[in-house]
């Protein structure tokens, strides 16, 4: 087995203060692994989860990136269906991209530069939508002005789509 596959990746779980404490009162959320604004925390194990298109950014963003859907996602792709439901959650991650070594005109995987979730829940984030964002560079949430923008993007592009850029890839 690859030493690569023994790597813990979990940087935390999608729980937006869920847990009590001994007094039965709830646990104030962990601010350095959970996104301002909406709460919203990198998924466990969400590496296992399907893949459900890769992107290519041009310059000047120069990245390589690809979403991944848990099982309520990939089931409402699967049926073409909008509204996405609650519980559908996509992870997108993104590196800059490298030339290959070993193939010159091949591209690949450099440096990570962020891990995106969207979650939707459309009572708990009605007012973007029903999706809660996150943006993470590493497992630190990154600040209040870049999730602000989050929904007015998604908005103003894709509000069609469930306010979703990503297409299933066939």
């Amino acid at each position: 087995m690859s030493r690569f596959l023994l790597m813990p990746v979990v940087l935390g779980m999608i729980s937006v203060a869920t847990a009590t404490v001994a007094s039965g009162a709830p646990a104030e959320p962990d601010t350095d692994t959970v996104s301002p604004i909406y709460g919203v925390s990198i998924p466990e194990n969400y590496r296992q989860w399907h893949l459900i298109a890769p992107a290519s950014e041009a310059e000047p963003i120069d990245e390589l990136r690809v979403v991944l859907g848990n099982k309520t996602a990939v089931d409402a792709y699967h049926a073409g269906k909008l509204p996405f439901p609650d519980s559908t959650i996509l992870v997108k991650l993104a590196w800059k991209r490298r030339q290959s070594p070993e193939f010159g005109p091949a591209t690949i995987p450099g440096e990570p530069t962020t891990v995106q979730v969207m979650v939707k829940n459309s009572t708990k984030y009605a007012a973007s939508g029903g999706w809660g964002f996150g943006k993470f560079t590493g497992s630190k949430p990154a600040d209040e002005a870049q999730h602000r923008a989050c929904f007015a993007c998604h908005e103003a592009r894709v509000r069609e789509h469930d306010y979703v850029f990503t297409r299933y890839a066939p």
